[in-house]
């Protein structure tokens, strides 16, 4: 999959895109008259994408760039405690901060991330460095790219640090959540990740991103199957009150479950396609626009819907997600931003083609 939509990306790059032509698309030069830009859609260019984030978040942002620059963990200790236990938010900023620390740290392994050290030192039971340092580890393991002796090391010690951030914060299901990615790497028995799963929905029985990291452990190149996963997916998703963001979760499912050739048309014209998507789109109508788990969502619908050449559903998301790419699909590939940037320029190529501008998506 990877490989095919990565040579797509080249040509796309190279020769911009296509034609306006009611019907169908067909690549032009660039300059041309009638090829199709994004950015009359008021879209970023594709070097002011941010790829660190899937949504906004300016306090986060202001608050890393301040711990970042000071090498002072304060700020981003007071951002965690006025952030909410059991919400979407807390869990999406703690992946934040630790993938920060982590990408610092690797970039300069003597010196980078001190400051989520000296978090820890300085005040050992502050729940916020406690869940931040768990989730450091974590990211430290699948990215250090050392042996796998290596990575089950790191890995242990985050199951230690897990269980030391449960313990200073009682009944907040994030130290939880971070358990399930060290779970799915050490190889946890399937009774042994239920009862980790447990503690979830003693805490935090409808968080999305509980679910998305749970999903992962039951997928087929993991430590379940394909018929395991969507069986957790489709479960979610039919007990998920209104509002809630779990009747998208078997979009994931597919996502983690495509063959490894999938451009043929037919596939996304399949029920199974359909009915993830009309469950996923669902989910999006209903959800609260601030809802941090939302961008995630659209983010996998652009993906499918221009797959499934529903390009002016795929507009009507890009509008919402246009400027931060840190999400799921786009974060599997080398370059995210050129990854995503590929599939908008489809998006917007195949509205224009069927008779689509920027007024009437405005409209």
């Amino acid at each position: 999959m990877g490989i095919l939509w990565g040579l797509m990306a080249v040509l796309m790059i190279a020769w911009v895109v296509m034609l306006r032509r009611r019907g169908g698309i067909r690549q032009v030069a660039p300059g041309s008259p009638d090829a199709a830009d994004p950015a009359d859609y008021g879209f970023m260019r594709q070097e002011d994408l941010d790829v660190r984030l899937p949504g906004p978040d300016q306090d986060l942002l202001d608050v890393m760039s301040v711990v970042q620059r000071n090498q002072d963990f304060t700020a981003a200790s007071q951002l965690l405690a006025g952030t909410g236990r059991e919400t979407e938010a807390r869990w999406e900023r703690v992946q934040a901060i630790a993938g920060a620390a982590a990408l610092e740290a690797q970039a300069t392994p003597r010196l980078g991330a001190g400051w989520l050290h000296a978090w820890r030192s300085q005040q050992p039971k502050d729940a916020g460095g406690a869940q931040v340092f768990a989730e450091f580890l974590v990211q430290q393991a699948w990215r250090g790219g050392g042996t796998e002796d290596e990575q089950r090391i790191i890995l242990e010690e985050a199951r230690g640090a897990c269980e030391q951030a449960a313990l200073l914060a009682p009944g907040d299901p994030v130290p939880h959540i971070t358990h399930l990615a060290v779970a799915r790497g050490l190889g946890y028995s399937q009774p042994e990740f239920e009862q980790v799963w447990l503690k979830i929905l003693d805490t935090a029985p409808g968080h999305m991103g509980a679910h998305l990291a749970g999903l992962r452990y039951w997928c087929e190149k993991w430590h379940g199957s394909r018929e395991q996963a969507f069986a957790f997916a489709e479960a979610a998703a039919a007990r998920a009150p209104r509002g809630s963001l779990l009747a998208a979760l078997p979009l994931f499912a597919l996502y983690e479950h495509m063959p490894d050739v999938n451009l043929v048309r037919g596939f996304y014209e399949s029920e199974v396609v359909s009915k993830a998507l009309h469950g996923a789109l669902f989910a999006v109508h209903a959800a609260r626009p601030d809802d941090p788990m939302l961008a995630h969502v659209r983010h996998l619908l652009v993906f499918f819907l221009v797959r499934s050449e529903r390009w002016s559903e795929a507009m009507q998301q890009l509008v919402r997600v246009d400027g931060h790419v840190g999400a799921v699909p786009w974060t599997a590939e080398a370059d995210p931003a050129a990854s995503y940037a590929v599939y908008r320029a489809l998006a917007v190529a195949g509205y224009e083609a069927n008779g689509g501008s920027p007024a009437t998506l405005s409209a």
